[in-house]
């Protein structure tokens, strides 16, 4: 396929025509192509590859239609997902990491990011503008939410129908590659956000080439690919390949799988476990560290678990137990899936074994639900941990962070509890500094019934939250996707710049002392105290003491003490230590 960027794999087709057209003067050419039985057409007599001076314009026309499709593989999409694809050659950009030996996730602090809401611009060159920030913070991987193109002007990017090609209003490939090259300039590695588990609604052509979609219903999302039928063997491929394309091309460092419980995949070798085998050998042959880190609903440790342990070898995994446990010990919210997290007693169960529900009943399941991790043999910082993230903001009924929720302090408490647990920090864009700009879900279907019909589930979907459905805001009003940009001049206020700094303590604390990163489950104890509103966790040298509620406590700690940082006001005693309300202090034990 590389040296053959017109090869197209179109099994079901009788016939296929190429279009060529020169952006610089239109001239159009159409070109035959023929099979050669393994399901894949190429221009008949072949073509020179383009040079990545003189790009084209291309698509192709399927058993005569009238109609031109984009490529499926396409690099570049600049007429949108509707339009005619475009040529580009990864290999004309110039990069300046040559001595870039990657960056790993443990030991790491990821940064969650969107680009179109970054900055006020909404690019990848003007996100290069604010990584200095991020290096200054402590910040070690960059995550970027999906930036494959999808239709509309805006949107969160979970609706991308062509992977291959980065957004145009975002820069499209060429802005992706600056992007990357200047993270690995400032030491930070670069995770892309894929999805794999479903296409958007609009722009999906994939069918007219061939049998790439499921046989069977949706999942919540969209159409799901073929990935245990007949000719799922080039549908599998066809997703690696994309994986690995980030990886390869675009000198990426990592991948964060969306979804990946909605994979459906029945097969011996499960498509995460294939894509974790091709993607171990490019790390050895790139000589850098490659990160997969999926996002699951499941607690299922077999993902994280090592293949020769008998699991899929993925990297890493986000936790949704440590977030909702910390939120609910900080907001006090049990509503829906909140529900099971209604006491410190999850948090301190999530600090010792990894996740809350393994294998316990889920209320809101109605059922029970995940399986414990071997806490000896699994590192602590396979799991990636937040207080708050894209998710749980954005699907939010009025898209409110925790700042907009809680007070200054419980911000402070949130951020200590997070950056000095044992796993795998991350922080959502804006966070560090207690943003008060919502992050809202916003989209720009140009179809008016689609746009309509996403509003009109999100309601549905909120309902089992018993929230205020007066308060969720219109997906398809602009003012949603301006109101959720970041405001920069925020850094410098009160009170959001002593935040800031906050983290910045924190990260370097988490740095300063190795038993705060100890990847031991064993290496800590969790106890807490749900009538007075306490949680201590121990760990090694160094222990955690926090008061999450109003009132001020005195929580039992044995032995000598220093104080290594406060967060509100502390007193440490010959036996104890006193918090002031929605305090806390990190101690390094004698």
């Amino acid at each position: 396929m590389k040296n053959d960027p017109f090869a197209l794999w179109a099994p079901t087709a009788e016939q296929v025509e190429l279009l060529l057209v020169d952006p610089a003067d239109g001239d159009e050419r159409r070109i035959a192509m023929e099979t050669d039985g393994d399901g894949f057409w190429r221009p008949v007599g072949g073509l020179a590859e383009p040079s990545g001076d003189r790009p084209l314009d291309y698509g192709y026309r399927i058993d005569g239609s009238a109609t031109v499709l984009p490529d499926p593989r396409a690099r570049q999409a600049p007429y949108g997902v509707h339009g005619l694809s475009r040529t580009f050659d990864p290999e004309a950009y110039r990069w300046s990491d040559r001595l870039w030996t990657g960056r790993q996730l443990p030991g790491g602090i990821v940064y969650e990011l969107h680009v179109g809401t970054f900055t006020p611009e909404g690019t990848l060159l003007s996100a290069i503008e604010r990584l200095d920030h991020l290096v200054e913070l402590g910040i070690t991987l960059v995550e970027l939410m999906p930036v494959n193109a999808f239709n509309g002007r805006h949107g969160w990017g979970y609706d991308g129908v062509l992977w291959g090609a980065v957004q145009e209003e975002y820069g499209g490939p060429a802005a992706y590659q600056a992007f990357v090259d200047a993270c690995h300039q400032r030491g930070l590695g670069v995770i892309q956000d894929v999805v794999y588990n479903h296409l958007g609604p609009s722009g999906n052509y994939l069918p007219e080439f061939g049998p790439y979609i499921a046989d069977g219903p949706s999942n919540t999302w969209g159409e799901t690919l073929n990935l245990d039928g007949e000719h799922s063997d080039e549908v599998r491929r066809y997703i690696i390949d994309n994986a690995l394309m980030w990886l390869r091309e675009y000198h990426v460092d990592g991948l964060r799988l969306d979804a990946v419980h909605a994979l459906s995949d029945t097969r011996a070798t499960h498509l995460l476990e294939e894509l974790a085998v091709e993607v171990a050998a490019l790390s050895a042959f790139l000589n850098r560290p490659l990160s997969l880190i999926a996002e699951s609903d499941l607690n299922n440790p077999r993902l994280i678990t090592t293949r020769d342990g008998g699991g899929y070898g993925l990297t890493g995994q986000w936790s949704d137990d440590f977030h909702h446990a910390l939120y609910v010990s900080l907001t006090g919210d049990t509503t829906g899936y909140y529900a099971d997290f209604d006491s410190l007693a999850a948090l301190g169960k999530v600090f010792e074994n990894g996740f809350f529900h393994d294998g316990t009943h889920s209320s809101f399941r109605g059922r029970a639900h995940g399986h414990k991790i071997d806490t000896l043999r699994t590192p602590t910082w396979r799991l990636v941990v937040c207080s708050d993230n894209h998710d749980q903001i954005g699907n939010r009924a009025d898209g409110q962070r925790l700042s907009g929720k809680v007070s200054a302090q419980q911000l402070g408490l949130a951020a200590f509890v997070t950056l000095l647990s044992p796993f795998t920090p991350m922080i959502f864009m804006g966070e560090e500094w207690g943003a008060s700009t919502p992050w809202q879900f916003f989209t720009d279907h140009p179809e008016p019934e689609l746009g309509e019909k996403v509003a009109t589930g999100r309601r549905e979907e909120f309902a089992q939250m018993d929230w205020d459905l007066s308060q969720v805001p219109d997906p398809q009003d602009l003012a949603t996707f301006e109101r959720s940009k970041l405001v920069w001049d925020e850094l410098s206020e009160p009170g959001h710049a002593d935040l800031l700094d906050l983290h910045r303590r924190l990260i370097r604390l988490r740095r300063t002392y190795p038993d705060f990163c100890d990847p031991q489950f064993d290496g800590g104890t969790a106890t807490s105290d749900d009538d007075e509103g306490w949680l201590l966790v121990e760990r090694g040298a160094v222990a955690l003491v926090v008061n999450f509620r109003s009132g001020e406590v005195e929580v039992p700690l044995a032995g000598g003490a220093e104080e290594l940082l406060t967060v509100g006001e502390s007193a440490l005693r010959p036996e104890s230590v006193w918090l002031a309300p929605h305090s806390a202090v990190a101690v390094l034990r004698g």
